[in-house]
């Protein structure tokens, strides 16, 4: 098979044929390299591990139920409380190992200044685990 000639008068159709030779060499590479890499990734060590019978320890955390309504009061797990009352609360809970939970219920018409102070409040007082606890939509 030539791909070139030294005569002009010869038919300069496309060539279409496909040469699979390369293809093929560059396949049976790339299955060799499979085939030594593949026992290479598992990283499994066989050990017989003791038999126990035990209960899982599962730890509660606390929550803290922090309630904002539309006209801004606060409600600290449904006690109505000041701004002050709120972040001496929070200090004493932030103080508590494991600190418990917050979760935010906000009024969907109250203002951002109620919110924004109890966040700013828990992020000092060592609250790090805040949840905003919303209704799931309706159909």
């Amino acid at each position: 098979m030539a791909f070139g000639s030294f005569n002009s008068n010869a038919n300069t159709a496309p060539m279409v044929e496909i040469n699979v030779i390369p293809l093929v060499d560059i396949m049976l590479v790339l299955l060799v390299i499979f085939i030594i890499t593949a026992p290479l990734l598992t990283h499994s060590v066989k050990i017989d591990l003791p038999r126990a019978t035990s209960q899982p320890h599962v730890t509660r955390m606390e929550n803290i139920q922090l309630a904002v309504d539309g006209a801004g009061r606060l409600f600290w797990n449904g006690e109505p409380v000041t701004h002050a009352q709120m972040i001496e609360r929070m200090t004493a809970a932030g103080a508590q190992q494991p600190a418990p939970e917050l979760h935010l219920h906000v009024d969907q018409n109250a203002r951002y200044a109620p919110v924004a102070d109890a966040l700013s409040a828990a992020a000092r007082a060592g609250l790090s685990r805040i949840g905003f606890v919303t209704d799931p939509a309706m159909p």
